[in-house]
């Protein structure tokens, strides 16, 4: 292989194409719950050493509850009810984020697919994100 060879690929553009943007994956809370006080964060550093993987303490669940129902508050609907006491009824970060493709869904056919995308994306936000996919890997 000659220099010139190598160095046309070294200065080649990423294969995603002009304009594109890499994509974080959301993935759901974890079943275990962080500690929330000094003592049951200790033993859990002992037991568990693993603490990043936990899902946030569950007093956070009602602020991000609030913040579900106020993106289907304006939706009419039984599908809209329906979803509305599904969302007051969960008890987890995780049950709420299995709700996110049902608030797409109602937000979506009540408004357009814009809006809501831009309403999943302020609910995201509560929700642990991975590093994006190798562009390496197999496909």
């Amino acid at each position: 292989m000659t220099p010139l060879n190598i160095l046309s690929r070294w200065n080649r553009r990423s294969t995603l194409g002009p304009g594109a943007t890499t994509r974080l994956g959301l993935c759901p809370p974890s079943l275990r719950q962080a500690p929330e006080s000094t003592w049951q964060r200790v033993l859990f550093w002992l037991l568990a050493p693993a603490p990043a993987d936990a899902a946030p303490p569950m007093n956070r669940v009602p602020a991000v509850r609030v913040e579900f129902m106020r993106a289907v508050a304006d939706v009419d609907g039984d599908d809209a009810d329906q979803l509305r006491n599904r969302i007051a009824l969960a008890r987890s970060l995780r049950e709420l984020w299995h709700l996110r493709a049902e608030v797409f869904r109602v937000v979506g056919l009540a408004f357009s697919q814009r809006e809501a995308e831009g309403r999943l994306a302020v609910l995201n936000r509560h929700f642990p994100t991975r590093a994006p996919r190798s562009q390496f890997g197999t496909l």
